[in-house]
């Protein structure tokens, strides 16, 4: 029996400097059955030509120049020029570990269609992690280990972009990368929480994932704070929204604010629920702020959380848990 393609897609701009080790950890893959499509971004050091040597010595290796401008149009590129059974995404200053695809399609082939093969991460860096993205490593790979990803899919985006693999027919039908919404990995990451594709659980690291200053989700605007929560209440209104129930935001910072901006926008309905003695009873965008006792009078309602602070997220996941809520149905995590 022929083992299937498996099309890994990786855009690239301005990584000459990290694309030998991406490439050569391709290249150690013990499943060997695979092609990857390289798109150059309009790069402007000598990222193109570093690829060039390795495609003029392997033909598995795939490379073209973006027709368009940005990284989704990058990997729309990427997916049409390429012919795999099964599809991922790999960054080009990342590195995969030699088992990542056998174990990833295996998981596949053993699921079958509607499932998502994923992998642990482990961050690196020159100088050292920070503890902001060793807290997330920690988080994602709990998630990733039980499979539970979606379970806090509105805190963060719950499945590594470059560490995810899957059925061609389930990526074309849960939209690809048609969608022109940032963050593109974000926003496919619900299209598979909307599609319903289970999470395969993975107890293994498959990628590590590159740290430094100036990589794109670090220094361009459509990876900032606005962006991710334009896309998590896009999806919140679409697939978990119970316009029957009343619908409360928890804490007035930036980040509630925004979320506010939003909902009005939307023309959605809402109480916001304040703790800040200095807030309560004002109004912000003809809001009154309203006190946490204020809950009692509402009857089964949906909350969304915009409190950072981690003392105060345990108070009220306690409460929720007091109150017989269940996350995912009754309240949702925005940070």
């Amino acid at each position: 029996m022929a083992k299937p393609l498996v099309s890994i897609f990786v855009p690239f701009k301005n990584t000459s400097a990290f694309l030998p080790e991406c490439i050569n950890s391709i290249l150690a893959q013990n499943y060997t059955n695979w092609e990857v499509v390289f798109v150059d971004d309009g790069s402007e050091d000598d990222s193109y030509n570093t690829v060039k040597l390795f495609a003029e010595k392997d033909e598995r290796i795939h490379l073209y120049k973006n027709e368009g401008s940005g990284i989704i149009e990058a990997l729309r590129m990427a997916f049409r020029l390429s012919s795999g059974d099964y599809v991922t995404r790999m960054d080009s200053d990342d590195i995969m570990t030699p088992d990542r695809l056998e174990v990833m399609l295996n998981s596949l082939l053993k699921h079958g269609k509607k499932h998502l093969a994923v992998g642990q991460v482990k961050y690196f860096r020159t100088d050292g992690v920070s503890d902001g993205y060793a807290r997330y490593e920690r988080w994602i790979n709990q998630l990733t280990e039980t499979g539970n990803n979606y379970s806090e899919i509105y805190k963060e985006c719950v499945i590594p972009s470059p560490c995810w693999l899957l059925h061609r027919d389930d990526f074309i039908a849960c939209g690809g990368f048609e969608p022109n919404r940032y963050p593109e990995d974000y926003d496919l990451t619900f299209r598979f929480y909307r599609a319903n594709y289970k999470c395969i659980p993975c107890d293994k690291v498959l990628l590590h994932w590159r740290d430094y200053s100036t990589r794109t989700s670090r220094t361009h605007e459509h990876y900032a704070q606005n962006y991710f929560l334009d896309i998590k209440t896009h999806y919140f209104l679409e697939l978990d929204y119970d316009k029957s129930r009343p619908l409360t935001i928890w804490g007035a910072g930036a980040k509630g604010k925004t979320v506010a901006k939003l909902l009005l926008k939307n023309k959605v309905p809402f109480y916001w629920i304040c703790d800040n003695p200095k807030k309560i009873g004002k109004h912000i965008y003809d809001q009154e702020l309203l006190n946490f006792d204020y809950l009692t009078q509402l009857k089964q309602p949906q909350s969304i959380v915009t409190v950072a602070n981690e003392d105060a997220q345990r108070e009220i996941r306690a409460y929720f848990k007091k109150q017989n809520m269940q996350s995912m149905t009754d309240y949702f995590f925005f940070c």
